[in-house]
């Protein structure tokens, strides 16, 4: 009897042993997701960015990695990464949460590379800013991962669509955020707000006649639906890398020194050909038989004043006093 009863207490215990074992490996497992599909530039980057944090770690931090939005839209991300049930992600901020954060979405803030760089320079009032927001959400934001200048695509060519005063008659697919909704309205368009999950299905279907809130390098993906595209340099992509707060606290100084540096570095890369990119991704478009439409420089002048003027002051009301904080940033 005492022989079984020992054998059934080892094999407790050994149970006990792989448990807290197992948990300790997932623990330290951790999924990472982003928005393109595999082999894309940013897939191409996140795994080497896993790489170099497993590698750092000695293998202490090691990653599941989830592309192409498999883990849901950004808009829902966030609150995943939040509580803890993803751990890092690479991507923009919806302002389901708090509107404050659809801050790095303001139309027309920078409209060059150069200004993007100041605008989300690490330390700069944008970045402090959203850090502080995001923390109230249980989220550490570790840098960020710059796109492109956004755009409209189109399946039908617009009338006079370097006038801003002009009603085109046109509904157009905007990211359920405030700034791209007012910001097609002061445009002359329709705006409809969806997710980009639905984004294609509603421009396939005609449910919607355009697409506002992206870019050349994500339309490539349309095709034959993309018929025409505008680069209307609306607003800056800037894809944030953020990870759970909680956990952050949780490493080491030396884990977050190497989790830090891999981001930072791959940022620096990122910067290094990013534009080069955006060019590559509108000739990409164009190769494929989208028409390439660009407003001239009094064209382009008149839709930046008129977008400022009607949408900055509804964002500044959101945002409140940081709002002209970043702006300063910018212009000085």
């Amino acid at each position: 009897m005492k022989r079984v009863l020992g054998v059934v207490v080892a094999s407790l215990l050994g149970l006990l042993f792989l448990s807290v074992e197992t948990h300790a490996d997932q623990k330290n497992r951790w999924k990472i997701g982003h928005v393109r599909p595999k082999g894309s530039a940013i897939d191409k980057d996140t795994n080497k960015l896993a790489e170099t944090i497993t590698k750092d770690t000695k293998g202490k931090i090691t990653f599941d990695i989830i592309p192409e939005s498999r883990l849901g839209d950004y808009s829902i991300v966030s609150d995943m990464v939040s509580v803890g049930d993803v751990q890092m992600f690479i991507g923009p901020f919806a302002a389901t949460v708090d509107k404050r954060t659809a801050l790095p979405f303001t139309p027309y803030l920078v409209t060059n590379w150069a200004e993007a760089r100041k605008a989300f320079a690490p330390g700069s009032p944008m970045l402090k800013t959203m850090g502080e927001l995001l923390e109230q959400q249980n989220i550490k934001i570790l840098g960020g991962w710059p796109v492109y200048f956004g755009g409209m695509v189109l399946r039908k060519e617009p009338l006079s669509p370097g006038n801003p005063d002009f009603a085109k008659g046109i509904i157009l697919r905007v990211p359920p955020i405030r700034s791209f909704e007012l910001t097609a309205r002061a445009l002359g368009y329709t705006p409809y707000p969806i997710t980009w999950a639905y984004a294609k299905t509603g421009l396939k279907t005609g449910m919607v006649e355009g697409l506002l809130g992206g870019g050349a390098e994500g339309y490539a993906g349309l095709k034959e639906l993309a018929k025409y595209y505008i680069p209307l340099k609306d607003h800056f992509e800037y894809w944030f890398v953020y990870m759970n707060l909680n956990l952050w606290v949780g490493l080491s100084s030396e884990e977050r020194t190497a989790v830090q540096s891999a981001v930072s570095d791959m940022e620096r890369r990122r910067w290094e050909v990013a534009e080069a990119e955006e060019q590559a991704s509108v000739k990409r478009l164009s190769d494929q038989g989208t028409k390439i439409i660009t407003l001239s420089e009094a064209e382009f002048a008149r839709t930046m004043q008129k977008v400022r003027e009607q949408v900055w002051p509804f964002l500044k009301q959101d945002i409140g006093d940081a709002f002209d904080e970043v702006v300063a940033s910018v212009e000085n």
